[in-house]
């Protein structure tokens, strides 16, 4: 087993302005991962939308959705919209069979690309407004 098999969840962040992007890959079980995820959202600098791509997730199980609610309970709370983005065939399946559609927001690859042309649209409009 080499060093990295432990680690059953990767996460690539990327923040622009006030929307930040996290590209999870592996699998979200087990204490560690979850705790990951976790912190890795609720670490982010004033975030107006996160979006956790989850396509690369070949793996969820009851804890990982657990985490899933208890990420969109928190980015509610906070004033923060958290977008689940192009969910792998299992995340999906899981968040269906559970009924969790009604709770967290799956959005997709367009929805993506919107939320960040509006934000680039925004902060053309306040370059505009301050000339």
């Amino acid at each position: 087993m080499q060093a990295g098999e432990f680690m059953s969840l990767y996460i690539e962040m990327e923040q622009i302005e006030d929307v930040a992007v996290l590209q999870c890959a592996g699998r979200i079980v087990r204490a560690e991962a979850l705790r990951v995820l976790e912190d890795a959202v609720t670490s982010l600098s004033q975030p107006r939308i996160i979006v956790l791509d989850l396509s690369e997730v070949k793996m969820l199980d009851g804890g990982g959705l657990g985490t899933l609610v208890f990420l969109h309970n928190w980015t509610s709370a906070n004033g923060i919209q958290l977008k689940l983005v192009n969910p792998s065939q299992l995340v999906r399946k899981m968040i269906e069979l559970t009924g969790l559609t009604s709770v967290l927001h799956v959005s997709s690859v367009n929805d993506v690309v919107e939320i960040f042309c509006g934000s680039h649209r925004a902060i053309e409009n306040v370059d505009r407004a301050v000339a």
